[in-house]
């Protein structure tokens, strides 16, 4: 009998529950991808929606494909102040707050919207949830760059363009996060989200560069084919997404056996479990690892006692009942300062660089996603460093204490020359993304399956809607600032990002020193199997 392939021995080393674990994995790391990959493009267009005409040394002016793009020179004023070069409405000396108040419309919209989000996504299937949030967004990510085709310079149909777009983008985070919860455990928390949140800088990193293929000659693409992907996306979401192991009879979480559930909902698990250690229950995330033929079983005796996911008894959790849980407000006032930075460099980065290096939008572009390059190598690092000491309070706090500093050195550098600003890119990125997405994802999961919840799933929803919706709050306000201050200087900008660094590490100082002063107290402290 000839030998099976490596290929093939390759996938029967996995089991199924593995299998559909890693697809989950992939798929709604590309959902959210695409989200981001959406937003992305106003920050590289800025710099087409305003720009002077340049004058080459000849003293002639060459124009792009629409008749007004000049390059290879200086980034000025002319002595006439023309800007026939720039979009109307934002061809005004206030450009910089008309294109703040672009920022301001999404970002304000998303985090009103991101506090009902939590709340109604909950209550609603999540496939069904999500494939709507990613049509509708793809839809109006579309028609802002219709705009481009239809010649229109009015600055309210931009702006309720973008006022919508946020509110709908809001099914996204609460919808991931939970389904992504429902399929892995707290063991390798920290990791496996920090790997999986990577999406956010892929995303950006993809938007730059599609948006940056088009916005020299027609930006109007840069917004319509960024859409056509997220609503294709959300085709392939309505397909293809399961939101929870037990629709499919997975086995990556304890399920129950027939027969087996009493009058509370609750049922005994007596199944003979196999671990290389009698006194420990396996981690259940770990358990559709183990092998069928284990050596050391743990004894029959061993009771286990679940609460059944959506039961009668087990109702959504209510938002003030969310804002209980330990740790939920002090991390959602630290992420409302980190993400106003991280959002800042997302809608302003591609403009001062424009500015600071004197390259056009698309150069521009390309050279700022160096930013979530760096961003994703933070993110994870975030990840392993907090599973390893099980801090993630504190390890949130150590980056953004070695965060400001690096913004001040950042803007100090960056002036100096392009290989300058390509190293303090990386730097910045990581340092800036990293308590931003360990936030966001495993300290999200850890409190909305926090112990004081005894089990009720249904919380996950709401805790990550209300952390990621305050922090949104924090992502309006910082591009707004960036808007305002900007025209009085950069290094403004970057002093305001600084003191928002050191408040969001001022939030946290209650839980790091409750961390370090007791271990195994880190937030979040996940009981999964609790008698009743």
């Amino acid at each position: 009998m000839a030998p099976l392939p490596p290929g093939i021995r390759f996938i029967v080393s996995f089991s199924r529950d593995q299998w559909y674990r890693a697809f989950i994995f992939i798929l709604t790391f590309l959902l959210y991808a695409s989200f981001h990959l959406s937003r992305k493009p106003i920050s590289i267009v800025k710099g087409e929606l305003h720009r002077y005409c340049a004058t080459l040394h000849e003293g002639q002016v060459q124009f792009n494909s629409w008749n007004q793009k000049a390059s290879g020179a200086p980034h000025r004023q002319s002595a006439d102040n023309e800007t026939d070069c720039s979009w109307a409405p934002f061809d005004q000396d206030n450009y910089q707050q008309l294109l703040g108040a672009l920022d301001y419309s999404f970002l304000c919209a998303y985090a009103i919207g991101m506090y009902l989000s939590g709340i109604i996504g909950e209550r609603l299937p999540i496939r069904y949830y999500l494939t709507f949030g990613m049509l509708a967004s793809g839809a109006f990510t579309a028609l802002f760059g219709l705009g481009y085709f239809y010649n229109i310079h009015s600055l309210g149909f931009y702006v309720v363009t973008q006022i919508i777009n946020g509110l709908v983008q809001t099914t996204g985070w609460p919808s991931v996060v939970t389904c992504l919860g429902n399929w892995f455990g707290k063991g390798r928390r920290g990791l496996i989200m920090g790997v999986w949140n990577s999406h956010t800088s892929v995303g950006n990193i993809l938007g730059s560069l599609i948006a940056g293929y088009w916005v020299s000659t027609c930006w109007g693409l840069s917004f319509i084919v960024p859409g056509a992907i997220v609503a294709a996306m959300g085709i392939v979401c309505f397909l293809f997404l399961i939101e929870h192991p037990k629709d499919i009879a997975c086995f990556s979480f304890l399920a129950a056996p027939k027969g087996c559930e009493n009058g509370t909902h609750r049922f005994r698990l007596q199944k003979q479990i196999f671990t290389d250690d009698k006194n420990k229950l396996p981690d259940p995330e770990l358990q559709c690892l183990l092998p069928s033929d284990g050596k050391h079983p743990v004894h029959q005796s061993h009771v286990v006692v679940l609460p059944a996911d959506g039961g009668g008894n087990m109702a959504a959790i209510s938002f003030t009942g969310a804002l209980r849980i330990p740790g939920v407000i002090e991390f959602s006032l630290c992420l409302l300062f980190a993400k106003l930075v991280s959002y800042t460099f997302l809608f302003w980065l591609p403009l001062y660089i424009t500015n600071v290096d004197h390259l056009d939008a698309r150069q521009a572009g390309e050279l700022s996603t160096l930013f979530d390059v760096g961003g994703i190598f933070g993110g994870i690092l975030a990840g392993v460093i907090s599973d390893r000491l099980e801090k993630r309070a504190s390890t949130c706090g150590l980056m953004l204490l070695l965060a400001a500093p690096t913004l001040y050195t950042f803007s100090t550098i960056s002036k100096m020359g392009l290989e300058a600003t390509v190293a303090m890119l990386l730097l910045s990125g990581a340092l800036v993304s990293g308590p931003y997405a360990l936030i966001t994802t495993a300290v999200s999961a850890d409190l909305g399956t926090h112990k004081s919840l005894k089990g009720n799933s249904h919380a996950l929803a709401t805790v990550t809607a209300i952390i990621d919706g305050t922090g949104s709050v924090g992502a309006a306000l910082g591009p707004l600032l960036a808007g305002l201050l900007s025209p009085s200087g950069w290094n403004n900008v970057f002093y305001m990002l600084m003191f928002a660094d050191a408040c969001a590490l001022l939030f946290l100082i209650r839980l790091i020193h409750k961390e370090l002063s007791c271990p195994g107290s880190a937030a979040g402290d996940q009981v999964l199997f609790k008698e009743h």
